[in-house]
This record gives structure tokens, C-alpha cells and sequence, in this order.
């Protein structure tokens, strides 16, 4: 897939181009920063940075990669977090686009992340999220490229902020609505059958419809079936997945490189589904749905298609439940709250 989150020391990621959060004089700062100098050799690291100069907030430069397991690494230098009043979100996403820019012109296929802006410079994590992910996939409608957003073995797990406590707050909400059905049913069942004789016999009696005589002759409970089998199947939705899901895309009116990118799907793969020549997992379905911007009727209804149906009691299902509802179609966001969760991510593979 395009886009994925890891967690994992950068320093030891395989990528055409590293990125990292420099300090805007060319000296070495603390962090990811430091890992980085450490693993790719101190002394010639430096040395190349010099030559870059003073980056300024928003700027970027490009040294050799020496030591590490890639061949580029991208300096970036970003603005303090004060407030968000001083276009220090618009700094962060000049800092993800430049950088992503600087890695197209190298002719990189894959690069590799932490998520800027939330160590040293501040950022509330939610708004580094929003910007990193709206970055990303504006990037992914027009080029390709496997980006890897790296996440430190020894940071906290929760990633995306207090994001990931809606979509618990969520999680629990729903399913204490369905413990709560789910007992007054039961109640309703004990109050219906556990009753005297008479009362029991009233409800019935109460529930009991006039129905013509010759409605329940011996060939209406026949084991035959009341209509052929070719009637039947004339019943099933006949048209192909990949005509249908074209169909979506026209009336949503989407682009295709809107779909697959909100969808976290590489070009090659969506391309493959349109020409009817894969079948999507439940998972790659999901993601579709998401890129669709499908409400959660029409979610059910396209899962139907592929054989699939949403789950009560599956996590994934009601994470992926909270955005829609939200209506916020990306995937990449929905795979960072997965990551929080431990969860496996949509559209993997």
C-alpha cells in the first residue's frame, strides 16, 4: 500500500530517502535528530550539513545518506508550535510537501518519516496528524511513492492525540447501547414467556391473525419451491463488481486518483479491480468505502456485493464506523487509530 505506519527506530528503516527534523543551524539537535547523525556517521553528517547552511522554517536540503539504509536524507526545518496563530501549520505542510518534492526530483520510490512538528516544536498531535495526512494524500492523487510514517520504539503509543479518545468514547458508547438492547430484549423474551398460562394464551390470542381458509392447503407447505430456480437467481444483483464500483465513482463524482488515494490503494492494484481481474478482501472493501464516501447504508449495501457484511463485534469495523459517520474519508488517518489500537491496518498489502 502507499502509505504505512510503523513502529520502529528510523534509523533502521530500508528507504530511498530519510527524513529528518533538523535544527535550522547546521548543528546536531536532540531527538530524532541525533539518531540519525549517530547512525549515519556523526563526523561526515555534519560535515555535509554544514555545506547546506542555516535552513530557514519551512525549508529543506538534501545531504548523502552514509551510513543508513538509503540513499538521501531530507533536512527539514520546521516552526515552533505558539499557539496557531502564526502559520505554523502551513510551515509543517511546506515542510511534508517540500520534502516529498525533494524525493520525487532524486527519483526515490519510498520514503521514510516521523511525524514532524510533535516532539521539540510542539505540536499538538491531532493538528501534526491532520496535516501529515491531508499531505500525504494530496501527493499520492498525482505520483507514486511508498511513504512510511515512523513512529520511535520508545514513544507513547497513542499517536494520533485525542483523536483516539473519540473513537474509543465511541467504542464504548456503542457498545453499551448494544448490552443495553440486548438485555431488554431479553427482558421482553422473560416477559413474554414467563407468565401465567391465561396471560400467556391472551398474547397469543392478541397476535393471532385472520387468514383465509385455503391459504394453508398442503401444497403451500409442500417441499417444492414456490418458483424455479432460474426465477430465483434472476433476484441477485447480476452486474460485476467492477462495473458497479465504477458506477460509484461516477456518481459520487469522484476521480479514480481520489478514490484510491483517500483508499490507501496503489494506482496498479485499483487499476486491477476495474478491470475485474482481483477480488478485494473485506478489508481492501472497507477501504473502498471510504474512498467512495459512502454513508453507512450504502457501506453495507457495497459490502454485500464483494460477499461481505459489517461485524458487531469486530473493532476495525467500528473504528472504520466512527469516520464515515464523521464523514472523514481517509484511510491513512483511519490506519493511524489502528495503529493506536494494535489493530492490523485497512487495505494492507
Amino acid at each position: 500500500m502507499p502509505f504505512r505506519i510503523i513502529r520502529d527506530d528510523i534509523t533502521k528503516v530500508k528507504a530511498d530517502a530519510i527524513v529528518n527534523p533538523a535544527n535550522p543551524e547546521p548543528v546536531i539537535g536532540g531527538g530524532v535528530e541525533s539518531a540519525i547523525y549517530e547512525a549515519a556517521g556523526k563526523e561526515k553528517l555534519l560535515e555535509a550539513r554544514k555545506e547546506l547552511g542555516r535552513l530557514q522554517p519551512g525549508k529543506v536540503g538534501v545531504t548523502e545518506a552514509f551510513n543508513l539504509a538509503a540513499k538521501y536524507i531530507i533536512h527539514v526545518s520546521g516552526l515552533y508550535w505558539k499557539g496557531g496563530n502564526s502559520f505554523e501549520a502551513r510551515c509543517l505542510k511546506e515542510c511534508y510537501e517540500k520534502a516529498l518534492k525533494a524525493a520525487l526530483d532524486k527519483g526515490c520510490k519510498s520514503i521514510a518519516f516521523p511525524l514532524l512538528g510533535t516532539g521539540t516544536y510542539g505540536f499538538p498531535k491531532d493538528i501534526g496528524l491532520d496535516v501529515a495526512v491531508s499531505t500525504f494524500t494530496e501527493f499520492l492523487e498525482e505520483y507514486e511513492m511508498e511513504i512510511t510514517l515512523v513512529v520511535f520504539d520508545n514513544e507513547a503509543v497513542n499517536v494520533s492525540g485525542k483523536l483516539a479518545y473519540e473513537v474509543k468514547s465511541f467504542i464504548d458508547d456503542k457498545y453499551a447501547h448494544e448490552v443495553l438492547e440486548t438485555e431488554y430484549k431479553k427482558d421482553r423474551n422473560i416477559e413474554r414467556y414467563a407468565l401465567p398460562n391465561e396471560r400467556f394464551h391472551l398474547l397469543l390470542k392478541e397476535e393471532t391473525y385472520d387468514v383465509p381458509d385455503n391459504t394453508c392447503t398442503k401444497e403451500t407447505f409442500s417441499a417444492e419451491p414456490s418458483g424455479s430456480l432460474e426465477a430465483a437467481l434472476k433476484n441477485i444483483y447480476k452486474e460485476s463488481f467492477e462495473k458497479h464500483l465504477q458506477q460509484l465513482i461516477n456518481k459520487k463524482g469522484l476521480k479514480n486518483s481520489e478514490v484510491y488515494a483517500a483508499a490507501n490503494i496503489s494506482k496498479q492494484y485499483f487499476s486491477k479491480l476495474l478491470k475485474g481481474q482481483v477480488k478485494p478482501s473485506k478489508d481492501k472493501m472497507l477501504a473502498l468505502a471510504v474512498g467512495l464516501r459512502l454513508n453507512m447504508d450504502e457501506t453495507a449495501d457495497f459490502l454485500r456485493i464483494g460477499g461481505y457484511a459489517l461485524s458487531p463485534i469486530s473493532q476495525t469495523d467500528t473504528v472504520v464506523e466512527y469516520f464515515i459517520r464523521k464523514q472523514e474519508y481517509n484511510v491513512l488517518k483511519i490506519n493511524i487509530v489502528l495503529f493506536d489500537y494494535g489493530l492490523e491496518p485497512l487495505s494492507n498489502g
